[in-house]
């Protein structure tokens, strides 16, 4: 009887094995895989100073993952964590479109939708942060993971006219082909870390209309400087373009008003020299969730993600990345809880939204309710 269950659990195993590498090689000729870097542009970005032997590099050694491979794939086809997922749709505020394209210049409102989607109004201008606004990711959703909530607070077909949108790295829970498809012709422009726009140019986007910025590199907007600034994470949206392209933080900044995204990455030295140059910020989104002990150096736990708030000298801290995907083996609430407990600890501010609730800077309390609980 042993040996039955072993043959059958050993061809379960390989069947299951044949699907997704079928799955894999189907997902390598879907248009959302993106495009790829031409020999010429390999060659510029060897200047960026963060790219050799045609693979971008962090700033510090990285590991990808420890352990193996194939023991992450088995933990995440057959293991759970208790309360994975939320037992019912979040809680969501509808945004109205009106909302956003009526405001003035001195506004600074950021609505977050959930993982790392968010809508900054400032400067009298809408900047979308890594705009992931579909239910299902990437071209295999059958494997990958599904949000959580059936609809979001608005669609990208109802938002209003985009002046930018930014983009931290490409994986597909941070550009999201579906979603560009929708915005490529409502949005003025795309400000992407070197490589990215190779995706956007083969999905459509108008050339003219992508800005690829090295780290350190900026452009001024009316009334608004943008600025790429270092991460420590990876990219790669195939089987062979692991790192083909770059990924980044972003600074916004006004004249009186600072906003910091982290994009995704592990805890580094980067975050203090990002303070030191650019802070302090009155509002920082970090990276908060998605963490790993196979994966400790690209992704933060929520007391690194508070620490790093620290270190950009931030006033305040809105944690993203969690809220709409199961992407790791923790509780799918865990890395809220777990930044605020370190964040009050620390005595800093935590401002925890619900998925489109606009946060005011400057009009009062932030939004604080546990709402996870």
């Amino acid at each position: 009887m042993r040996k039955f269950f072993k043959i059958t659990g050993l061809l379960v195993g390989s069947l299951l094995m044949v699907a997704l590498l079928a799955g894999v090689a189907f997902a390598q000729l879907s248009p959302e895989l993106g495009g790829t870097p031409t020999p010429a542009q390999r060659l510029a970005y060897a200047r960026s100073g963060h790219y050799e032997a045609d693979e971008f590099k962090n700033l510090v050694p990285t590991t990808v993952m420890t352990g193996s491979m194939v023991s992450a794939l088995w933990r995440t086809l057959f293991r759970s964590v208790p309360n994975e997922r939320p037992a019912a749709p979040l809680p969501t505020h509808p945004l109205d479109s009106l909302s956003i394209t009526q405001k003035s210049n001195d506004l600074v409102r950021v609505t977050w939708f959930g993982h790392s989607a968010s809508l900054v109004e400032i400067a009298g201008k809408n900047i979308l942060l890594d705009p992931m606004l579909s239910v299902k990711m990437g071209p295999l959703a059958w494997v990958t993971p599904k949000r959580y909530n059936p609809q979001l607070a608005i669609t990208p077909e109802q938002l209003p006219p985009i002046d930018a949108v930014l983009i931290s790295h490409d994986h597909y829970d941070h550009l999201d082909y579906k979603t560009i498809i929708k915005l490529k012709d409502k949005t003025q422009h795309f400000y992407v870390p070197l490589g990215v726009g190779v995706h956007l140019r083969a999905w459509g986007v108008d050339p003219a209309r992508v800005t690829e910025l090295n780290w350190g590199d900026s452009v001024r907007l009316p009334g608004l400087t943008i600025v790429s600034t270092p991460s420590r994470h990876f990219s790669g949206r195939g089987l062979t373009n692991r790192n083909s392209t770059s990924w980044s933080s972003w600074v916004l900044k006004t004249a009186t008003k600072r906003v910091f995204y982290s994009g995704d990455g592990g805890y580094g030295p980067h975050f203090q020299a990002i303070g030191a140059q650019y802070g302090p910020f009155d509002l920082a989104l970090m990276e908060c969730g998605q963490y790993d002990a196979q994966w400790p150096q690209i992704h933060m736990v929520p007391e690194q993600s508070v620490q790093a708030a620290l270190d950009v000298r931030a006033r305040a801290m809105l944690p993203v990345h969690w809220g709409a995907f199961t992407e790791a083996h923790h509780a799918w609430n865990e890395p809220v809880s777990r930044a605020a407990a370190a964040a009050s600890r620390l005595h800093l501010p935590l401002t925890t939204p619900e998925l489109g609730q606009p946060v005011t800077l400057g009009a009062g309390p932030l939004p604080q309710a546990p709402w996870w609980q």
